[in-house]
């Protein structure tokens, strides 16, 4: 004769997945994690762009410099950093321009705005590269402070 077997369930185990208070918790988390990486990126990435104008500068700077060794003057306002990437047709020298140019592009400052060349730069010398910082603008302080290879 078979014994019956009876089964004992066990009604905690028939409860899956996580509680409210659980998923409130990890959400809490999170959040605070979030908010500590957003509190420490952030300002690194205003960094970083002021970074990336001031190496743009340096590396139009020295195209600048190569011009004038194979033009014998820097290019005059009219022609701006353009000459950096195209052969300024009114030069007399224009036959002693480097093929391929100086630059391979001219890039935007880190804010989406054209750097600017000024010639005469001030003080006295000879050019000026500005880029006029986060607000677009002339002058301002902090992140909207112009960036010139003068500083």
């Amino acid at each position: 004769m078979k014994k019956k077997v009876r089964k004992n369930f066990n009604f905690k185990s028939l409860e899956n997945g996580f509680s409210l208070i659980e998923i409130l918790v990890v959400l809490m988390i999170i959040g605070m994690l979030t908010a500590v990486v957003a509190i420490n990126v952030l300002p690194s990435q205003d960094r970083a762009r002021v970074d990336k104008a001031k190496a743009d500068i340096r590396i139009m700077e020295q195209a600048l410099e190569l011009y004038r060794l194979d033009m014998f003057s820097y290019p005059t306002k009219q022609e701006g950093l353009k000459a950096l990437i195209e052969k300024p047709s009114n030069n007399r020298f224009s036959d002693r321009y480097r093929q391929g140019g100086y630059i391979r592009r001219l890039e935007l400052d880190p804010w989406g705005n054209d750097y600017q060349y000024e010639r005469p730069g001030k003080n006295n010398s000879p050019f000026e590269i500005i880029s006029f910082g986060a607000d677009g603008q002339k002058g301002g302080e902090g992140l909207e402070s112009d960036i010139s290879n003068l500083d």
